[in-house]
């Protein structure tokens, strides 16, 4: 990918959110059905996502059961899934995503090490082949929208055919999800900004990005 692929505006730090999540005390019957099954942080609130996403209570209604599929009840192994939606959290510039997700990514495998090469890509050095063949996938729908027929065979040798549907929904859907949590400001709860997004390749190692985002 190229150096100004990656040069993706994303909001200010101290712009404040375009769409504020609902505060829990102005939540009417209705909304407190619909985050009723949603996980809650160590606070008792659920994440910002979802408390912003549910100002759309028709959307919510049908995107919850089929993100809580992909990330809970799906066919790809915890930490296929996560290296997926890390790259893509990375592709999209989304810090949101990418600080909602490293602490899954460690849940499921993934050590501080690789988290922090995923910005490298695909060819960075130390990755195992199974891995190449998932980032390089991420890689290529953010850009093809599609898979070249050389990672597409690859992936075939380790997943079924399920899978390999999965795969291409799950990117698709993770690129869904940031496209509204950039665009609405959707910010990093207290603990997860710690997690910092890598700078796009080329932007200098000190650089950084801001907490605004997408899950």
């Amino acid at each position: 990918m190229t150096h100004e692929h990656h040069q993706r505006p994303h909001p200010a730090a101290d712009a404040g959110p375009r769409l504020a999540p609902l505060a829990e005390d102005g939540w009417d019957p209705a909304t407190r059905e619909l985050l009723a099954p949603v996980p809650r942080d160590a606070d008792g609130r659920p994440a910002n996502v979802f408390t912003t996403l549910v100002r759309h209570p028709g959307l919510f209604r049908h995107f919850l059961p089929f993100g809580s599929h992909l990330l809970r009840d799906g066919r790809l192994a915890d930490r296929t899934r996560e290296l997926l939606i890390l790259r893509t959290a990375y592709n999209t510039r989304a810090p949101y995503e990418w600080g909602r997700h490293v602490p899954l990514a460690r849940a499921a495998g993934v050590t501080d090490e690789e988290i922090r090469r995923v910005g490298a890509g695909p060819d960075a050095q130390g990755w195992p082949p199974s891995d190449v063949h998932l980032l390089r996938a991420a890689d290529e729908l953010h850009r093809d929208a599609r898979l070249s027929a050389a990672t597409w065979s690859a992936l075939a040798a380790d997943h079924d055919e399920a899978q390999l549907i999965e795969i291409t929904m799950l990117v698709g859907q993770y690129h869904m999800v940031a496209f509204f949590l950039n665009s609405a400001g959707t910010e990093l709860e207290p603990g997860y900004e710690a997690e910092v997004l890598p700078a796009p390749a080329g932007a200098g190692a000190d650089a950084t990005e801001g907490v605004h985002g997408d899950v």
